[in-house]
């Protein structure tokens, strides 16, 4: 006889786990199934954003940006460092100890929440009673029953045909994660947040980076004046030499270098010579092997399972959250949606506003946002005021030494409710979620102008940018 559950989570990523941890919260019998593996060939819960994307490449981010503030930034401070260096092998050594910390803890919070593990890939092998589910890891089959499914496979890097990743020379994601040299002539190709975010932990610790870019603008999901600020700084301070409206005609490894031919945005072609090449164009929908067909799960055109506002597919008490839904491709967002679709099977009221969910992208310095850019309100035709205060007349900003960038605020002309709000300085990423709880609870500019915010502290940044709204900013 199959094991039965009320809930089989397929997928074990921030919105697969969080998912499995709710429904047990719930009183509700699941099980999670993960087919993830670490280089050491230990299954390793947390998918991909706990194992090879977020966590690792924010542990490198601050590993890098502490070097170059002690190499650039201490003398400002009369602080003298002499023979400074790094040790790249303790840097990754660090970085793998908070993954493999991570995910030893949700494998205890499984057992305290009482989620059944499994490890292998699951698919579906059809559908009477309850849905049956087939859990393959290498030789070993099992079968497990559930009433309830929710799909949370998340995404894979996309491919680039002209560059096949051979993990050596040209790498995804994973790879940029473990370089075990510098390398001196790095190419990234995407100017997306795995490209910024890897070429900046590169450059900073040595490597002389060009990113490749294939749409004509920089950041065009960005606030366009938030993306202009960005760019002036990645191309200046950072030295990050970022080209855009390119097409990638050839990468050819083999050797101790690969060889990377381009077309610039004046269709001249360009060619040049680096020790690595990092692919990161993107990423796709893990639905794949899943046996949609087996049940007739509806797919959309590019692999993403289509849902409803709350998850729903088109097959009964089946869900699917996460990147390999609609929607933008991030942790937070995933999580929350494993909440929700959690309580919804637990007969509860629950969805994710999409219009809430911060974007970040964790380069220095950080860019965050949450609701419309300026650039979409003029399509639009909304009717809008803007708000604006630059982190350079920030105190605090001041004593940290890190000026760059400024708060953004959009509001309706007439209702004054917040729309939009754009930040690109020191720690947007935590500024950002002032803006979601104001917008998630409808508030407007003069609700965050009529808060007092603690002096002095980067947060008056958003205080000045909703008294700009209306023309009213004391410090700018």
């Amino acid at each position: 006889m199959a094991q039965t559950y009320d809930v089989a989570v397929i997928g074990a990523g921030p919105g697969g786990y969080t998912a499995a941890i709710r429904a047990a919260q719930l009183g509700l019998k699941t099980v999670c199934i993960d087919d993830f593996k670490n280089p050491r060939g230990r299954a390793s819960l947390g998918g991909t954003c706990l194992n090879v994307g977020c966590i690792p490449s924010k542990a490198l981010l601050e590993s890098s940006e502490d070097y170059e503030r002690v190499l650039r930034k201490f003398p400002g401070h009369g602080i003298k460092v002499d023979g400074v260096s790094f040790d790249l092998a303790t840097m990754l050594a660090r970085k793998d100890k908070i993954v493999d910390d991570f995910t030893a803890g949700i494998a205890a919070l499984f057992r305290k929440n009482k989620v059944a593990s499994l490890h292998g890939r699951g698919r579906f092998a059809g559908v009477g009673e309850r849905y049956r589910i087939e859990v393959r890891d290498g030789d070993s089959v099992q079968t497990i029953e559930a009433a309830h499914v929710i799909i949370a496979t998340g995404s894979l890097a996309r491919e680039l045909s002209e560059a096949p990743a051979d993990s050596e020379r040209i790498v995804d994601n994973v790879g940029a994660l473990s370089f075990a040299e510098v390398p001196k002539r790095l190419c990234v190709i995407g100017a997306g947040v795995i490209g910024l975010e890897m070429g900046s932990v590169w450059k900073r610790l040595g490597s002389d980076v060009n990113i490749l870019e294939a749409l004509p603008s920089f950041l065009p999901a960005a606030d366009e004046q938030v993306a202009k600020e960005a760019y002036r700084v990645f191309n200046g301070e950072l030295d990050l030499k970022i080209y855009t409206g390119v097409k990638v005609s050839a990468v050819k490894g083999g050797g101790k270098s690969v060889g990377v031919t381009w077309q610039d945005k004046d269709g001249n072609t360009q060619a040049n010579e680096y020790d690595r090449v990092i692919v990161a164009i993107g990423r796709v929908p893990n639905s794949a092997g899943l046996g949609a067909e087996t049940v007739g799960l509806k797919l959309d055109a590019r692999g993403f399972i289509e849902v409803d506002e709350r998850n729903r597919t088109n097959l009964a008490h089946v869900f699917a959250i996460g990147d390999v839904v609609r929607g933008p491709m991030l942790a937070h967002k995933s999580s929350e949606e494993g909440v929700a679709v959690a309580e919804t099977i637990a007969g509860r009221d629950a969805k994710v506003n999409l219009e809430t969910i911060p974007w970040v992208i964790y380069t220095s310095p950080e860019i965050a946002w949450v609701g419309k850019t300026e650039q979409q309100l003029k399509q639009a035709g909304a009717q809008y005021r803007a708000g604006h205060f630059p982190f350079n007349v920030s105190g605090r900003a001041r004593a940290l030494g890190e000026t760059a960038g400024f708060v953004k605020m959009l509001a309706d002309a007439n209702t004054d409710r917040i729309l939009g709000v754009h930040v690109i300085g020191p720690y947007a990423s935590e500024l950002i979620a002032e803006a979601v709880v104001a917008m998630e609870f409808g508030a407007s500019s003069e609700d965050i102008a009529s808060i007092v915010h603690a002096h002095p502290t980067l947060s008056e940044a958003m205080h000045e940018a909703a008294l700009g709204v209306h023309k009213r900013a004391i410090n700018y």
